[in-house]
């Protein structure tokens, strides 16, 4: 997935398309495979809280699996407590130690 794939997801989310609400902020995103649709594409979890912050916690393609299973979303739900509890500090150090990566918006990045 692209960076722009990424973009149109959190897009995507803003808009509710193609989106499961997974419960403490978190949600399942449909995502387009190249030179294909979303049915077929893949799938990308994120935690995401309006006005404020979209952090992309994983994504699978839709032929490699079905769905996350019940033990992944516990854990994926207590790490997106954890990261939604980072102060803009926190997260701008987890960016400069590359533990989190910052999706470049500019028109270039594209």
């Amino acid at each position: 997935m692209s960076n722009e794939d990424l973009l149109d997801a959190i897009g995507d989310l803003e808009g509710r398309l193609s989106t499961a609400n997974l419960g403490d902020n978190l949600f399942k995103v449909r995502v387009k495979r190249k030179h294909g649709g979303k049915r077929s594409g893949f799938r990308t979890v994120i935690v995401y809280k309006k006005n404020d912050r979209a952090i992309f916690l994983y994504g699978f393609g839709k032929n490699k699996r079905d769905n996350i299973d019940k033990t992944e979303l516990r854990y994926l739900k207590k790490l997106a407590g954890d990261l939604l509890a980072l102060n803009s500090e926190q997260l701008n150090r987890s960016i400069e130690r590359k533990i989190l990566f910052d999706i470049d918006m500019t028109e270039d990045a594209k």
